[in-house]
């Protein structure tokens, strides 16, 4: 059989060889109607653009880049990243694009690759996850125009699109109701103050005291990292300080907390209450289940390829923002009575 080409596919649709180069790239300018017989035709016929071929001819790879810098460690363990993970395969794969991951799990290893994604031949655009404040790979993206997409807000001074949820009224709502509780030294646990989903958390939960008149105690207050070892070490560290009731940044961070409650011979609710944020999979079975701020993980996947996808066709400005809400969920580790 003769190799498939742009024309010979062109042909049997009965249109031309750039309606057909738009409806492979994705283009939006092009009729509903005449889309569905292009498709149906590379459908049938089986044919599948030549990524070599469409980089050469500067037209797009295909590839959009998933990014998660120096978060390596936690790929695997953490159940977030799999959910974000499963939204973004989910959302290529519906607008046929290929999905190419890149792990940094030093700074010398973001060094090295970040060339390969600065060349828009190797990829057609970025999406950022788990990025340091301090990080210089997304200056260097826009710098060369490569088009990106964070998850999890930037610093303000940076000029790109993202998606995100409402870190700060999400913290401020578990804080609020531990309050509404009777609870009056909230401990908190929070995330890397050099990220800015550990600055927006830590930021609600203050917000939060400040709105009771109640000042902050900087001895309840605990930086750590979003792994359950890190919240069970700050566990340990805040027992001491006989906290009435602990705001855990993270369920992973949350279910290490509580391990170190119960090798301490204490309990949530009994002696310390304890709420987390995220809803991840184990909160409603773990031990007592946990209360929690839900966010839609999955859907901000799907939303930051569709958002991506939305910059190729439109272009870079202005940048696109998308923040979706939060929802407190409450279960026993917080001595709420549940119904």
């Amino acid at each position: 059989m003769n190799k498939l080409t742009l024309e010979k596919i062109a042909k049997l649709a009965g249109v031309s060889r750039s309606t057909v180069s738009r409806v492979v790239n994705d283009h939006p300018n092009v009729k509903p109607e005449v889309r569905r017989r292009v498709q149906q035709v590379i459908d049938e016929t089986g044919y599948h653009p030549d990524p070599a071929a469409r980089s050469l001819a500067g037209q797009r790879s295909g590839i959009i880049g998933l990014v998660i810098p120096r978060a390596f460690q936690f790929l695997f363990t953490d159940p977030y990243y799999p959910r974000l993970m499963q939204g973004i395969a989910q959302a290529c794969n519906t607008h046929n694009y290929i999905l190419s991951l890149f792990l940094f799990h030093t700074e010398e290893e973001e060094q090295k690759l970040t060339p390969k994604l600065l060349r828009q031949q190797f990829v057609d655009g970025v999406i950022l996850s788990a990025l340091p404040t301090d990080d210089p790979l997304i200056s260097q993206l826009i710098k060369n125009e490569v088009p990106t997409v964070m998850i999890g807000r930037p610093v303000d001074t940076l000029p790109v699109s993202y998606v995100d949820v409402s870190n700060v009224d999400g913290a401020f709502e578990a804080v609020d109701y531990l309050l509404e509780l009777g609870a009056r030294r909230i401990g908190a646990i929070v995330g890397p103050q050099n990220t800015m989903v550990g600055l927006d958390r830590c930021q609600g939960y203050l917000n939060a005291l400040a709105s009771r008149h109640i000042p902050a105690d900087e001895s309840l207050l605990i930086e750590s990292d979003f792994s359950e070892a890190g919240g069970y070490l700050a566990m340990q560290q805040l027992i001491s300080h006989q906290p009435d009731a602990v705001f855990v940044a993270s369920d992973t961070m949350a279910l290490g907390a509580l391990r170190a409650l119960r090798e301490a011979g204490m309990s949530a609710p009994g002696d310390i209450a304890v709420v987390g944020f995220d809803d991840l999979p184990f909160a409603a079975t773990a031990d007592p289940p946990l209360t929690t701020v839900r966010q839609p993980i999955r859907r901000l996947g799907v939303q930051a390829v569709e958002m991506l996808i939305d910059l190729l066709q439109n272009g870079l400005r202005p940048p696109r923002h998308f923040t979706a809400p939060t929802e407190l969920i409450v279960r026993q580790s917080c001595g709420a009575k549940i119904k």
